[in-house]
C-alpha cells in the first residue's frame, strides 16, 4: 500500500476497499513509509495530542495576554459562560468556542501548539476533538486515531492548493483546519469514508475566499475568532455529512476551486496587512499604538 495523498477520494476508496477507517489506512501507511511500527507512529500522535490538551487548559488563564495587548481573556469569559449556563446553544458548542479561543490566545502568547495545520489555524483541531470527547466520552485512543484522518485530509490540501494564509488567504488556514476538524468528527462520530469526502468538501465550500487580514501584521486580530468560526464550522459540515447531505460540487474540484481563488486575491488580502480590517481605521490605529 502507498497512498499519493494526492484526492480524498484516494482515501476514501482506499479506505473503502480494505473495509477499514481512513486513519487506520492512513496509520499503516505511515508506518511502513517512515520505517516504524504502528505503535510508534501513534505514540507520536498521542504526545501531539497530550499537547493540544494542555494548550487547551494553559489558554484558559484569565491572565494570559499577548506581547501586543491585542488578545488574551477571550477564551476565559467563553469557559465562564459555558459553565454558568449561558451558553444559548447548548455546552458543547460553547465549550469548543472556549477551547479554539483558549489555544489560539495561547499561541499569541508564544505557548506551545500544535500547528494544525498551522499555527495561525491551531485552535481548530483541538476544539472540535477535545471538547466532542468529553462531551460524548468517547475514548482517547478513538479520538487520536482521527488526527490520522485529519493529518491526511491536510496533506491533501497541501499538495494540491495551499495550507498557507500568504499564498492563499485564510480559506488556506481555517479553511483546511475546519475540513480537517470536520472530517475526524466525522469518522469519529461513525461516519463513513464516503461522507468523509462531503465533510471536507462542505467544510471548505463554507469558508472559500475567506482573506488573510491580519492588524499591525500580528496572528491575534482577527485570527483568533476565526478559530471559533472553524470549529463551528467543522461542527455544521459533519452534522449534514453524518445526515446524509452530499456536496454537489466533488471534493477534489472544491479543493482547485480553492486554489484558484487564492491565485485571484490580490496580495493585500494575503497576510500582508494592507487590505481588509487591517486597513481600517482602527486597524491602523492600532498598529500604530504598538509599533509606534
Amino acid at each position: 500500500m502507498k497512498l499519493s495523498y494526492l484526492t480524498v477520494e484516494e482515501l476514501a476508496r482506499t479506505a473503502q476497499e480494505s473495509k477499514k477507517p481512513i486513519s487506520h489506512i492512513v496509520l499503516k501507511e505511515q508506518a511502513l513509509s517512515m520505517e516504524k511500527t504502528e505503535e510508534e507512529v501513534y505514540s507520536v500522535m498521542q504526545k501531539s495530542f497530550q499537547v493540544m490538551k494542555e494548550s487547551i487548559q494553559n489558554g484558559m488563564d484569565p491572565n494570559l495576554r499577548s506581547a501586543s495587548g491585542l488578545s488574551g481573556g477571550s477564551a476565559y469569559r467563553m469557559k465562564q459562560a459555558a459553565e454558568q449556563g449561558k451558553s444559548h446553544f447548548g455546552p458543547l458548542f460553547g465549550n469548543a468556542l472556549a477551547m479554539a479561543l483558549a489555544v489560539a490566545e495561547y499561541n499569541s502568547s508564544m505557548g506551545r501548539i500544535v500547528a494544525a495545520p498551522t499555527a495561525g489555524s491551531c485552535g481548530v483541531l483541538p476544539a472540535a476533538l477535545v471538547s466532542v470527547m468529553e462531551d460524548k466520552k468517547l475514548p482517547e485512543n478513538q479520538v487520536v486515531m482521527s488526527l490520522f484522518t485529519a493529518s491526511a485530509i491536510g496533506m491533501v490540501i497541501a499538495k494540491n492548493a495551499s495550507i498557507s494564509g500568504a499564498e492563499g488567504g485564510c480559506q488556506a488556514e481555517v479553511g483546511t483546519a475546519s475540513a480537517m476538524a470536520a472530517c475526524a468528527l466525522t469518522e469519529l462520530l461513525g461516519g463513513t469514508p464516503h461522507m468523509v469526502c462531503n465533510s471536507c468538501a462542505i467544510a471548505l465550500k463554507n469558508i472559500l475566499g475567506l482573506v488573510c487580514d491580519p492588524v499591525a501584521g500580528l496572528v491575534e486580530v482577527p485570527c483568533i475568532k476565526r478559530n471559533a468560526l472553524g470549529v463551528a464550522n467543522a461542527f455544521t459540515a459533519c452534522q449534514l455529512s453524518l445526515a446524509g447531505i452530499q456536496s454537489a460540487i466533488p471534493t477534489e474540484e472544491v479543493i482547485q476551486a480553492m486554489k484558484r481563488i487564492g491565485q485571484q486575491m490580490p496580495s493585500a488580502l494575503k497576510e500582508t496587512a494592507e487590505g481588509g480590517l487591517a486597513a481600517t481605521p482602527t486597524g491602523c490605529r492600532l498598529c500604530q499604538e504598538i509599533f509606534g
